[in-house]
């Protein structure tokens, strides 16, 4: 089996400011919310997880595996998506005039700007830790958890799914939603 989920809410996603690769900490919510989904999904085994490096995926994981002998393993390769200069800005989402707004109306139109990732790069990278580690570990029979982020966990998604870049934020998980891929 391949699982993924998505991070617990911080103060950023409660603000609806733009994290990316700014690694901020679970808030309250947060935590409750890991918590609770540690308690939904108990009786759920997983041979490994494999975790963003970003404090709020690892404390995720680490409160929805607790008491369990899962290992969880860093990837780089799972690090949310780098939204550049544009990382701590507020209001992207409905703002025309901030250039990364593109990238959530019109992911199909969106360029990479102000050294913001590309939608490809991540996309390179996905299929990179999917093809190197999950596929392989899934072939084996092994439950394997990933424990990432908004946009990276819509690209793993989309890989699986085959979804086009015009519906890529089609595929974006709820906080702490446990998504069973394959």
């Amino acid at each position: 089996m391949l699982y993924i989920m998505r991070h617990g809410k911080t103060e950023w996603n409660k603000i609806e400011k733009l994290q990316g690769s700014v690694d901020i900490p679970l808030n309250e919510e947060g935590v409750l919310v890991a918590q609770k989904a540690h308690d939904k999904y108990k009786e759920i085994e997983f041979d490994i997880c494999y975790c963003s490096p970003l404090i709020r995926a690892k404390k995720t994981a680490e409160i929805f595996l607790e008491g369990k002998d899962t290992p969880i393993v860093i990837d780089d390769r799972l690090k949310e998506m780098s939204f550049g200069e544009f990382e701590g800005s507020v209001g992207y989402f409905n703002n025309p005039e901030n250039p990364i707004s593109k990238l959530f109306t019109d992911p199909e139109s969106y360029t990479s700007v102000g050294g913001s990732e590309s939608l490809d790069h991540l996309a390179e990278r996905t299929l990179s830790f999917l093809n190197e580690i999950a596929y392989p570990l899934h072939k084996e029979g092994k439950s394997v958890l990933i424990v990432c982020h908004g946009a990276l966990g819509c690209s793993i998604i989309s890989h699986i799914k085959n979804t086009p870049v015009s519906d890529f934020w089609d595929n974006l998980m709820g906080n702490c939603e446990l998504v069973k891929l394959l």
